[in-house]
């Protein structure tokens, strides 16, 4: 493999030649153990911290940088496969960079490149965060396939929102690689119509909204992390008593999940009366999941384009609420939360907003009139919610599973009140257990009060009756503590 020669000067040595091998590494974090790059060292100048440019970017190879004896140069070595394209648009641009390194015999292992803002270095599309947004974004990211032509290796990053043309065409040029294949594309044809003087400024300003939109977003694999199953039990029992059967359901997901490492074909569906915690179940998944989530309120859409966005070529258009979900979390694996899916029928002459369920739920993509694109949806998750399980359409039903959640039993309801609600709402406002407490009649006279009510709100509601009225007699009329019997809950609540 040859070798620059440091002690050259530029005025007299060669062009550097093409040394580096690319290696292929799916690490979430750069160290000295799993570097981005690998320099030449044997001159023994890197230090710790070396500043300077990358240089010969038409052939990738060196690293230029000052020392006692003036300028030098390190030949790279390897690269992470991830970074050729960051590597290169850093030279193209003569950005000046500081990199951390270590001195590992004859080679000097990068793990940190950062900007620095001497030598030219403004060429940067954001003076503050921009190279970090592409590193962290390219360290997320697969290994590029062996076979990707080497002008389609592109990464991109995390951390910032990009919105100028100039920011949007550097991610493009260094990023590109993260995202799928149709949305690189896409990202081509609509920062061509960004930048183009022959289109009106509306659609300019159109496609570089939406750039900005979908560029923001970290477009991820399908392959999913196991998850504990202890964890996911504590996470449910501490978010819910009893319903076992629903527990056990959930577990054997996150089961399945470890297997093959990729969401369900299926969604969940949980079917039962109101105020039973269909939600609270759904709120819990995510939560066990670790993906951000989103809700979508079925008896509040009537219109299809609230899902799907409207076209460009109105001047007030928009994406559609699913696609804004997607920007909302920055990334594309993520919970939908559909509530009242029962309602998700009723649309108003426009179209059926169940008809743009069902392409979200069958993970094939998604397309927002906006966008213009067809969304990845693998990474989607959706759990839905409904009342009754007669107004949902066979073709919605068959693209979950589907969970019955059972009423309360009367014995349930006391454990939830005297266990979860009343404490909750005590510690809410500030008061100690001991202030306000109920006899045994005074619990039953509260479950019978609301015998004839489906779910668990009214519950709460009854909690937070008996412990402000307790707190309003301990604050006027001076008592230490309320010990509320049968009598005295039935004339508060009755």
């Amino acid at each position: 493999m040859p070798v620059f020669d440091f002690n050259q000067t530029p005025e007299t040595s060669k062009e550097p030649e093409c040394t580096y091998e690319v290696f292929y590494s799916n690490e979430f974090q750069a160290s000295p153990e799993h570097p981005m790059l690998v320099l030449d060292n044997r001159a023994g100048e890197l230090k710790h911290h070396s500043n300077g440019v990358f240089t010969n970017p038409s052939k990738r190879t060196a690293f230029e940088f000052k020392t006692e004896k003036g300028t030098a140069w390190a030949n790279i070595l390897k690269i992470d496969a991830r970074f050729v394209s960051l590597l290169k648009w850093l030279g193209e641009s003569r950005i000046s960079v500081r990199l951390s390194g270590e001195r590992r015999g004859n080679e000097y292992a990068v793990y940190k490149i950062r900007e620095i803002a001497f030598g030219g270095g403004g060429k940067l599309s954001a003076e503050d965060g921009f190279l970090q947004f592409m590193i962290e974004r390219l360290l997320s990211s697969d290994a590029p396939s062996r076979e990707m032509p080497e002008e389609e290796e592109e990464g991109s990053g995390d951390s910032m929102k990009i919105t100028s043309i100039q920011s949007i065409t550097d991610f493009i040029n260094c990023a590109g690689r993260t995202l799928p294949e149709n949305i690189r594309l896409w990202a081509r044809r609509n920062l061509a119509v960004a930048r183009s003087h022959e289109v009106s400024a509306e659609e300019r300003r159109h496609a570089q909204r939406a750039l900005s939109i979908m560029l923001n977003i970290q477009w991820k694999g399908n392959y999913f992390p196991s998850i504990d199953p202890g964890e996911a039990r504590r996470i449910l029992d501490e978010e819910l008593y009893g319903m076992e059967r629903v527990k056990q359901r959930i577990i054997e997901t996150i089961i399945q999940i470890n297997r093959t490492h990729t969401l369900p074909a299926y969604g969940l569906l949980l079917i039962g009366p109101a105020g039973t915690g269909k939600s609270q179940i759904a709120y819990a998944v995510a939560r066990i999941l670790k993906l951000p989530w989103t809700t979508l309120d079925m008896s509040s859409i009537n219109d299809p384009e609230q899902l799907t966005g409207s076209s460009r070529i109105y001047a007030n258009a928009k994406p559609g609420i699913i696609m804004e979900a997607f920007s909302i979390a920055g990334e594309s694996n993520l919970v939908f939360i559909i509530n009242e899916l029962d309602k998700a029928a009723a649309g108003k002459g426009n179209g059926n907003p169940a008809d743009v369920l069902l392409t979200l739920l069958d993970n094939l993509g998604f397309t927002d009139n906006y966008m213009e694109c067809m969304i990845p949806t693998g990474g989607v998750y959706p759990i839905a919610t409904a009342n009754d399980k007669d107004q949902i359409s066979a073709p919605l039903m068959s693209r979950f599973a589907v969970i019955e959640i059972p009423d309360y039993t009367a014995e349930e309801k006391k454990v939830i009140f005297s266990r979860y609600a009343l404490p909750k709402v005590l510690r809410r406002i500030g008061m100690r257990a001991e202030e306000c407490s109920l006899t045994t009649d005074g619990l039953e006279a509260v479950i019978d009060l609301h015998r004839n009510r489906s779910g668990i709100r009214d519950l709460e509601q009854a909690a937070e009756h008996i412990a402000a009225n307790a707190l309003y007699q301990i604050e006027v009329d001076h008592l230490k503590s309320v010990t509320f019997d049968g009598k005295m809950v039935r004339e508060l609540l009755g």
